[in-house]
């Protein structure tokens, strides 16, 4: 049964890995090779073309460095909210909490819409800021109702209490306890809403105008959906089959550029998500 199991993993584990690797060669690869499909697992006709005209664009530059202080910014505010939302709510002796607990998974099924959100954000003023990509999307409540769960269940209540006999106050336990002891839930949402602000585009294309605030992914859906590098692949001095050729070559390279700051991110925090802190805390 074992052998079952593990041979349906690898099977899993190689048909998500491939596409991902794939890519990274053909990002390397002759873009005719790529084409005429004698790529699979090692470069052939080794050229970093796509990765030359990607950083010659100063579009792709402005709007990485955009995207790394939207995801650097927005993932600080949203730990913050989640937890300043999360820990109230987990207290045995808040009063209400059930009812605010309600009020806020109400607003997980029913919402305003996009219309009512555009115009409450253009009657704040917000439109084409900095502010718009980080704002609206400050709290999300699945991730309160698990950073509850987390407080509830792997923060003994009894640790709370010596704390507030002790003489702290509900921020100094906070600071002091629980948070100390929430490492795998505080890198789980890290993760969770760095790679959320890392991929979003939708936002940035209903409240932006200005281009110089182009997330990455935005400046990505122009080059790899509608199909625009005009800019980047010089017609005038070369052909026609080797301008569609770099063009398949800044595809492949533009995917791996996008993602390659989360597959370094998350290799850090894997470790949270297997063990805890917690183990051994109480005793007797």
């Amino acid at each position: 049964m074992e052998l079952v199991i593990y041979a349906v993993l690898a099977i899993v584990t190689i048909t998500v890995l491939y596409p991902l690797i794939f890519v990274a060669v053909a990002s390397l690869s002759s873009p005719e090779r790529v084409m005429n499909g004698e790529v699979w697992l090692w470069p052939k006709g080794l050229t970093f073309v796509g990765y030359e005209r990607i950083f010659d664009n100063k579009e792709i530059l402005t709007g990485y460095m955009n995207t790394i202080l939207y995801t650097l910014v927005g993932t600080a505010i949203n730990l913050v909210m989640t937890v300043a939302a999360a820990y109230p709510l987990s207290r045995r002796d808040f009063y209400g909490r059930n009812v605010f607990t309600a009020l806020i998974l109400f607003t997980m099924f029913f919402s305003g819409g996009m219309i009512p959100t555009y115009l409450l954000i253009k009657k704040l003023g917000m439109l084409n800021t900095f502010w718009a990509l980080v704002i609206p999307s400050a709290l999300s409540v699945w991730n309160i109702l698990i950073m509850r769960t987390f407080f509830q269940s792997s923060i003994p209540w009894e640790i709370q209490e010596s704390a507030s006999i002790d003489g702290c106050s509900n921020m100094q336990t906070l600071v002091r306890i629980v948070l100390p002891l929430s490492a795998p839930i505080i890198a789980v949402m890290v993760l969770f809403y760095s790679v959320g602000h890392w991929n979003a585009y939708f936002n940035a294309l209903l409240y932006l105008t200005d281009r110089a605030k182009y997330p990455l992914q935005l400046i990505l859906r122009e080059i790899l959906v509608q199909g625009q590098m005009q800019e980047m692949v010089d017609v005038s001095d070369t052909s026609l089959a080797k301008s569609v050729m770099d063009a398949e070559a800044i595809k492949y390279a533009a995917v791996i550029v996008a993602n390659l700051p989360v597959l370094v991110l998350y290799p850090f925090l894997q470790k949270y998500f297997v063990k805890g802190i917690m183990v051994g805390a109480i005793k007797g």
